[in-house]
């Protein structure tokens, strides 16, 4: 059987600087008609920073949970913005390093059942330190962490945030 869903219209409820949301009409693949509930997002990029037996991240804010979240350093694409330029831009801005080598290891569908976001997480390695220039609205703070405490701080629960824990369990489980 084919599963593919038909679109029939696309209804914007709202158009913002970081997603849109849309109410679609749609056709199930045994014709009949639903509603489907989209959130439009362009998508991110996040780079697992490895070094000796430490992993760099960042400790920020987030509204959404209201509460700090221990993170790999990530950002938004801009449009047009290769995943990979996302990255290295994100790396410098947020931890003031700049990479000798980046790796793609992942590209993440996080909530596939109403977005269309991807988060592409990268691997860099060999620093070399500039300076961070973070977002007029952004605050954080990032350290270098052993990796076996990033392995308790997972086990603890104190790591939630699901991009970091995808790019820290391909280190910790080889």
């Amino acid at each position: 059987m084919d599963f593919k869903e038909q679109t029939v219209n696309k209804n914007y409820v709202y158009k913002g600087k970081i997603i849109n949301v849309r109410k679609d009409d749609i056709l199930l693949p045994d014709g009949n008609p639903a509603v489907r509930e989209i959130v439009e997002h362009s998508g991110g990029s996040s780079i697992l920073c490895i070094k000796d037996d430490q992993v760099y991240l960042v400790k920020q804010f987030r509204y959404a949970y209201g509460e700090e979240l221990w993170e790999i350093p990530a950002g938004k694409l801009n449009e047009g913005e290769h995943p990979k330029t996302t990255a290295i831009r994100e790396l410098e801005e947020e931890t003031g390093l700049i990479a000798d080598k980046i790796e793609l290891i992942f590209k993440v569908y996080p909530t596939p059942g109403y977005t269309n976001e991807i988060i592409w997480i990268y691997r860099a390695e060999g620093f070399t330190k500039t300076s961070m220039h973070l977002d007029k609205d952004e605050f954080l703070t990032g350290e270098w962490i052993k990796l076996d405490k990033a392995k308790q701080m997972i086990e603890s629960g104190e790591i939630k945030d699901g991009k970091t824990l995808i790019a820290l369990q391909s280190v910790l489980n080889g």
